[in-house]
């Protein structure tokens, strides 16, 4: 693929003055953006991250949690006219929009942006689609908007630099709020002034606890609809004169400094806007091979390795040294005793030590790997009991999340793997071929090939149709 992340500035990304915040230069970006600004290479990719999402989302139709929240979302809002994706059902614009995101993030198996530990399709694509429905705006609006979200949350993730994560906080929440914000205020047609506004508002409700880490909580797969929702609700409440502070960004209270205390202090702003319009960091988002945690995606391609090239049994194992990034190993190995018995396919998500094991047990890690069946496997929690995880000497992170393995046999050998970029970023991003046969194993779960493949086609075809044929496209017909 192309790299456009250096393509040359648009005439729509005007320079700004020193006096304009932030709030106001992205709402100049959003409102101005046109979808011939965007390289053709970065469309046609983002066409193949919605595909992504889209499989994803169809796969979660078939977990117990997506009917668990449609039945709350019904109970509390009722019908409406905004679409379901792999759903028959329909919500109004806010519902749908907060089911939409928990379908596509809720088998953690949607895309990541490196450096902003950002899942930024999560955020981007239900709010561009589910309002592009509501006022039926064009397919190359909502591609526009999407990549509007994209840029943005990407870049808040960015100047955060792992710090939201570091406090608590899950980034794609927080960042969302604002993406989300920005895709409302241009699809319902704000001024740049009430859009700057918006922002404001959405800054009082930007939050997201990874409390769900301790217990293995279903919280994080509302995180990026309930962004959504508030930047909706921003949106209409700004166009209507509510009054929203002007600097969300970088204010003495604005969301860096309130998530981050003392680490506010030290945010660079100018990260927030930095090639924006010039840049496209869309291009660069990491697509997931395994439906786990993105952290672990290094270690669980060593544990296959290793289990190859030497033709390890779980009875040739003595010990398990995992190599993990120091900044990030706690969200993957506290709290020890649970992850080391996870009792839960969410717990196991996280887990460091399951998926390792269980990659060495199984030979590999799919969907099935998440099942109870799996999830009780002895031989596999025996080697979880042999684990340790230590902080890699060689991590790359947060470029990429490196990481490795070290295995000692029973006969005395000490088999070594380590890999310094997870396979799906950087240099090794995956292919547009890759994703799509991502996306049919995905789609595939829940419906036959001719249907996958009509989806599959639908959503390559976004630019050439409008919202509501686009949504309705995507429902359970």
């Amino acid at each position: 693929m192309p790299d456009s992340t250096t393509a040359d500035s648009k005439d729509h990304n005007k320079v700004q003055s020193a006096e304009a915040t932030y709030a106001e230069q992205y709402a100049d970006f959003a409102l101005n953006l046109k979808y011939e600004d965007i390289p053709a290479d970065v469309r046609e990719r983002a066409k193949y991250l919605i595909l992504d999402s889209i499989g994803c989302a169809m796969a979660s139709t078939r977990y117990p949690f997506s009917a668990n929240i449609l039945a709350g979302l019904k109970e509390l809002g009722g019908e409406g006219d905004c679409s379901v994706i792999n759903k028959t059902e329909k919500l109004p614009v806010r519902d749908a929009l907060t089911m939409n995101a928990a379908l596509v993030h809720g088998l953690d198996y949607d895309d990541t942006h490196m450096a902003a530990v950002v899942h930024a399709s999560a955020v981007s694509l239900p709010p561009a689609m589910t309002i592009g429905e509501a006022v039926n705006a064009s397919g190359q609006e909502i591609l526009t908007s999407y990549v509007i979200a994209m840029e943005t949350a990407i870049r808040i993730g960015m100047a955060a630099d792992f710090r939201f994560h570091h406090h608590g906080y899950h980034a794609t929440g927080v960042c969302g709020h604002f993406s989300g914000t920005l895709v409302a205020g241009r699809l319902y047609g704000l001024t740049p002034e009430q859009l700057a506004r918006a922002q404001g508002i959405a800054v009082s409700t930007a939050t997201a606890s990874q409390e769900f880490l301790n217990d293995g909580a279903w919280n994080k797969r509302l995180h990026p609809g309930w962004a959504g929702v508030a930047g909706i609700t921003a949106a209409h409440l700004a166009k209507n004169g509510f009054v929203g502070t002007a600097l969300p960004y970088e204010g003495d209270l604005g969301i860096f400094a309130l998530h981050l205390g003392e680490d506010g202090k030290t945010v660079d702003c100018t990260v927030l806007t930095d090639g924006l319009g010039a840049r496209w960091e869309t291009s660069q988002m990491a697509i997931k091979p395994y439906p786990v945690c993105h952290i672990i995606h290094s270690i669980m391609d060593a544990a296959l390795i290793l289990r190859t090239e030497h033709n390890l049994t779980p009875d040739d194992v003595k010990s398990i040294t995992i190599l993990l990034p120091d900044q990030a190993k706690h969200l993957i190995t506290e709290p020890e005793d649970l992850k080391k018995r996870p009792d839960t396919d969410y717990t196991a998500k996280f887990s460091a030590f399951y998926v390792v094991a269980t990659c060495l047990v199984r030979g590999k890690f799919g969907l099935n790997e998440l099942e109870d069946e799996a999830l009780k496997d002895e031989t596999a929690l025996a080697l979880c009991a042999k684990s340790t995880c230590v902080s890699d000497p060689d991590s790359k992170f947060p470029e990429y999340f490196s990481g490795g393995l070290i295995i000692e046999t029973n006969d005395g050998r000490t088999l070594r793997h380590h890999e310094p970029v997870n396979r799906g970023a950087g240099d090794r991003l995956l292919t547009n071929e890759e994703i799509t046969d991502k996306y049919m194993d995905n789609a595939m779960t829940v419906g036959d090939e001719a249907n996958a493949v009509r989806v599959r086609d639908h959503v390559l075809k976004l630019d050439q149709m409008n919202g509501k044929t686009f949504a309705a496209g995507l429902s359970k017909n």
